[in-house]
């Protein structure tokens, strides 16, 4: 079938916001959104590119040969990156996800880890400091990623069958390099391991339960994701949606599943173990059973600009804040004001009004 293909987010967008707040507030110290969400989780993008051109992410009818990525010169340094996070910190941020795009292809990822990974929060603690990856690179990349401080590793990995693996990332990747890229991370000491997979109807929803039955009684925890509307390029029908009950339903018929506590509160799966002590997997339902009463996450793309929601139209652009000399009270002050001006719920809202189409897209904010 032939879809339509809606005109991607222009990541120039004239939308964003680069001033200062009219008055300033105290500089450092956690802060709370209109909704009273706490400022926890920071998900930075470092690079728009990827080398999968995935369905849903980035399809080839969009992201093709001619597709004009971001110069280089526009992209956040290393050092600007390690900046912005500290003030991050500063303000509550306790977990830091790196994301793209694919995070391994940016050049020197190990030393920006290294950067991040020196951080500390106001009392001390270490961060907790992970990466999404497709996996294509990680076999060679796993143990200088481990030795550069990063703490954890998810891998997406929506098939185990070679021929749906290839059909989905659509560059004809096989999966046995990634399957053997997470088992690089596991020697490396990474712990636990998670995997993401994206479940679209009529694609590989019957690959659920041979994921399932391929990381039972190991400690790779598999995450089973409702298919989602971000951005405007993949085309997205709700009819192609398999909602997370029904995931659970199908493996627990098969592997009795009890469900178990969150880690905490704003983590993004529901999480399920097997009875016979089998391991966990998780689901994300942010379609079906939205959790933006609870979402603590802010993303920073790879040009430096925030985003409040993976479901926004316009960022505010910390960039210019950094490059014309601002200090560091400043760009505190103007992040604490933008994040309590948040009051983002789309996905709750999903339903109530008309579809937008300058969304901005996944991979130039990461997921």
């Amino acid at each position: 079938m032939t879809r339509k293909i809606i005109p991607i987010f222009n990541h120039r967008s004239p939308e964003v916001i680069s001033e200062l707040p009219p008055v300033l507030q105290a500089p450092i110290g956690p802060v709370a959104d209109k909704l009273g969400r706490a400022l926890r989780d920071l998900r930075i993008s470092v690079t728009d590119r990827c080398n999968f051109r995935c369905v849903y992410c980035m399809p080839k009818q969009v992201f093709g040969k001619d597709f004009s990525f971001m110069p280089h010169t526009d992209m956040l340094t290393h050092e600007e990156i390690a900046r912005v996070a500290r003030i991050f910190v500063g303000h509550g941020v306790e977990k830091i996800r790196l994301t793209g795009g694919e995070p391994l292809l940016r050049k020197n990822i190990e030393r920006l880890i290294e950067l991040l990974s020196a951080i500390k929060t106001p009392d001390g603690r270490d961060l907790d400091l992970t990466l999404t990856t497709n996996g294509s690179i990680l076999a060679r990349k796993a143990q200088s990623l481990r030795n550069a401080g990063l703490q954890r590793i998810t891998v997406s990995l929506d098939s185990i069958d070679d021929r749906v693996f290839r059909f989905m990332n659509d560059v004809d990747f096989p999966v046995a390099d990634v399957l053997s890229g997470i088992e690089a991370a596991h020697a490396a000491g990474f712990a636990p391991i998670k995997i993401n997979v994206v479940v679209k109807k009529g694609i590989n929803e019957h690959q659920i339960l041979p994921i399932a039955r391929h990381f039972r009684n190991t400690p790779i925890i598999p995450r089973f994701i409702e298919y989602m509307d971000v951005g405007s390029s993949n085309g997205w029908r709700m009819d192609e949606v398999v909602p997370s009950s029904e995931v659970v339903r199908m493996i627990d018929a098969e592997m009795p599943l009890e469900e178990i506590e969150r880690n905490y509160v704003g983590e993004t799966a529901a999480r399920w173990r097997y009875k016979d002590g089998g391991g966990e997997i998780g689901v994300i339902a942010s379609v079906t059973q939205a959790f933006c009463r609870d979402c603590n996450r802010a993303r920073l793309s790879t040009d430096g600009k925030l985003y409040t929601c993976l479901f926004a139209t316009g960022g505010h652009d910390l960039r210019s804040l950094i490059r014309r000399g601002n200090t560091d009270e400043e760009i505190a002050n103007a992040l604490a004001h933008m994040w309590r001006a948040r009051d983002d719920r789309y996905s709750e809202l999903r339903g109530a009004h008309a579809q937008d189409d300058r969304k901005v897209e996944m991979s130039y904010i990461g997921g």
